[in-house]
């Protein structure tokens, strides 16, 4: 099993938060910037596969500050030598689909072939309708929504895919479709040094562009999705050879869609699928149990609840909630109790990856590095 850590990088612990507008206190970002430094050392040296960002703005809140998930890897990968830097992800609705190819494949070069790629679809609509306003005027959809909202998102999410894809395997590049002409028209381009270097250019017109530079990965850095957790997205993934990450979800929606994964891809049975989890490692049940209540538990309360997350936990059949921690559903403990967790985990879905919710700020740094490295040195040796 590979492991990511997986940062939604807040800033400030929950005290700092609860005071109110942490996000904009410049001294809790150098201070996120300087303690997210040493945890990725520590990842490199352990032998974490990669660490991951995700995409949001306009968090005065102070959860989730990562407006450019691109230049926290750049920030990471240039002070590690061998962990892998992604996104959980770029928000491809509120992007332009060419500029997120280049920088990524930039991003390539400059880590040495370290890069992962992450798309998201976006469901915060504070801020994905003001960045997609001028790109696509789509709107966030939220999870488990299915309307015209969800559909155009969707529809927007998938032709960037087509064309970053495209733009990192062909030369040359021209599209056009629903979003996106590219060219965009008849532009005019009537230069000496194309005609004699350059392609793309018939009769002084522009037919095509070349994106550059192409990702140092051939054909292209690995393929990841967060909170895959639709029979759509699930089958959309499996098609495109994505690899989908599932958040938290009742034990026989986890189960169906690890299958269906399978059968759409032709692969074995949970290769291509990754499952996010709380992971939390301390010396005590009640250390950790009481760091989850300031962290997984707090953020989740008053974060992620409100956007309809919690829909997917509940039994279809009965309503009810599973126990997070008997279900495996969060790793939190001793390193027994996370140990066993784990265990059932693996035991009940064969997937292939795991993304650790690190809760950087909200976990005190000195506990949290504690945690990352109690994780990697005495849980997963002891895991089959």
């Amino acid at each position: 099993m590979k492991v990511s850590l997986f940062y939604l990088p807040s800033i400030g612990s929950r005290a700092d938060v609860e005071r109110g507008l942490a996000g904009l206190r410049g001294d809790l970002y150098q201070q996120m910037l300087a303690e997210l430094a040493e945890q990725a050392k520590l990842a490199d040296e352990l032998g974490y596969d990669s660490i991951s960002f995700t995409e949001h703005h306009f968090h005065v809140e102070g959860f989730e500050l990562s407006n450019s998930p691109v230049l926290l890897d750049l920030f990471v990968g240039l002070q590690t030598k061998r962990l892998r830097v992604g996104q959980l992800g770029i928000v491809l609705p509120a992007n332009n689909p060419i500029r997120v190819a280049e920088e990524i494949a930039m991003l390539d070069h400059m880590t040495g072939g370290r890069a992962n790629a992450g798309f998201a679809r976006g469901y915060q609509r504070r801020w994905v309708d003001v960045m997609a306003q001028q790109t696509h005027g789509i709107h966030g959809a939220l999870p488990h929504q299915h309307d015209a909202v969800d559909a155009a998102n969707r529809a927007a999410f998938e032709e960037c895919f087509r064309i970053i894809k495209r733009a990192w395997t062909e030369d040359l590049l021209s599209y056009e479709g629903r979003y996106w002409r590219i060219p965009p028209g008849e532009t005019p381009w009537d230069l000496e040094s194309t005609r004699r270097y350059g392609a793309g250019v018939v009769d002084g017109v522009v037919r095509a562009v070349g994106v550059v530079p192409k990702a140092l990965q051939k054909p292209h850095p690995p393929l990841f999705q967060p909170f895959a957790s639709s029979e759509r997205s699930i089958r959309w993934c499996a098609e495109e050879g994505v690899t989908a990450i599932l958040p938290p979800l009742h034990p026989s929606l986890e189960e169906r869609l690890v299958r269906l994964y399978a059968e759409v891809s032709g692969r074995p049975l949970g290769e291509g699928v990754g499952v996010l989890r709380d992971v939390i490692v301390a010396p005590t049940d009640d250390e950790a149990m009481a760091l989850w209540g300031d962290s997984g538990a707090f953020c989740g309360r008053e974060w992620f609840e409100p956007f309809g997350f919690a829909k997917g936990m509940v039994d279809p059949v009965t309503g009810e909630t599973p126990n997070l921690f008997e279900e495996s559903l969060a790793l939190v403990g001793s390193v027994d109790t996370v140990t066993r967790q784990l265990d059932r985990l693996c035991a009940r879905l064969p997937v292939r990856w795991l993304f650790a919710w690190t809760y950087n700020a909200l976990i005190p740094h000195a506990k949290l590095m504690r945690s990352i490295e109690l994780f990697a040195t005495r849980v997963l040796p002891r895991t089959a």
